[in-house]
Formats: structure tokens, C-alpha cells, sequence
């Protein structure tokens, strides 16, 4: 009896699950600086233009 496909598929698994864990953070990292740089130039862009809109 031969437990080869078994060990192989848990080194494929924990293969799989070291890569999630490198490249997630670094996923989430990116996403977030976006959204930093985003605002950062929606504020830089000045203040609110003036609308004709009526508000509460």
C-alpha cells in the first residue's frame, strides 16, 4: 500500500496555502494604497463645487 498520492496532494496543499499567505497581504497592501492615493487627490483637488442641489 502506497501513501504517495496522499503525501503528494498535502505537499500540494500546504504549497498552496504558503502561496495564498505570501501573496494575500500583499493583495490587501495594494488595495489599500490605492484608496489612500484616491482621497489623497480628491482632497488635493479643492473644495466641494458649488450645485444648485438642495440639501438637508
Amino acid at each position: 500500500m502506497s501513501y504517495a498520492g496522499y503525501v503528494l496532494a498535502a505537499y500540494l496543499c500546504f504549497a498552496a496555502v504558503l502561496l495564498w499567505d505570501f501573496v494575500a497581504p500583499r493583495i490587501r497592501i495594494r488595495r489599500l494604497l490605492r484608496g489612500v492615493r484616491l482621497l489623497s487627490a480628491r482632497r488635493s483637488a479643492g473644495a466641494r463645487p458649488q450645485t444648485e442641489e438642495l440639501t438637508r
